[in-house]
């Protein structure tokens, strides 16, 4: 990968300073690249922060929201918990098992407007206004899915949490209670 945002640039200028030091200096280096990770932090700006609007403004009793991309924008998410979980996994993995230094790990791919979808499901009406933004063209840029087949393979990676199962969590972390 060839990243051209300096966020990406020192992502990949760190696992390669760890791999360095892995075969150089006799470190135990192991990296993880997660996708866009939802949780309970307020959206800071970032270009995958239009489903943490979405989940806000739901739990908030909000009726609408407007989000900065399309509705069929689709790139790879994960809920905190299996962040955390992941970690922990390629931690304690046997080292003789990994096969390499950096492992990509997935969840889900829900789009925009799958997101809406499920946050309707639970709380009744709610209007997304799409107004795409500058935004846009960074979430065409990123793979609408990561291949973790590796973590799969070498360390039984297995995310717990799906869109629904994940959609009924965040929304009560966030505060969110159900109407009888």
């Amino acid at each position: 990968m060839m990243p051209t945002s300096m966020y990406g640039i020192t992502k990949v200028a760190g696992e390669l300073l760890g791999a360095y030091a892995a075969a150089k200096q006799n470190v135990d280096f192991r990296g993880l690249r997660f996708p866009g990770l939802l949780n309970t932090a307020p959206p800071g700006g970032g270009s995958s922060d239009f489903a943490n609007l979405m989940y806000f403004a739901a739990a908030a009793g909000k009726h609408e929201v407007e989000v900065f991309c399309r509705p069929d924008t689709r790139i790879p998410f994960m809920y905190m918990p299996d962040a955390v979980k992941a970690i922990i996994e390629v931690a304690q993995a046997p080292a003789a098992r990994l096969t390499r230094r950096t492992y990509n790990v997935a969840a889900m791919s829900p789009s925009a407007a799958d997101i809406a979808s499920a946050l309707r499901a639970r709380v009744g009406r709610f209007d997304v206004k799409y107004v795409p933004d500058f935004r846009q063209a960074i979430l065409d840029s990123w793979p609408r899915a990561l291949e973790d087949s590796p973590a799969r393979a070498d360390w039984d990676w297995k995310p717990t949490w799906d869109l629904e199962s994940m959609t009924d969590d965040l929304l009560a972390q966030l505060g969110w209670e159900k109407s009888a």
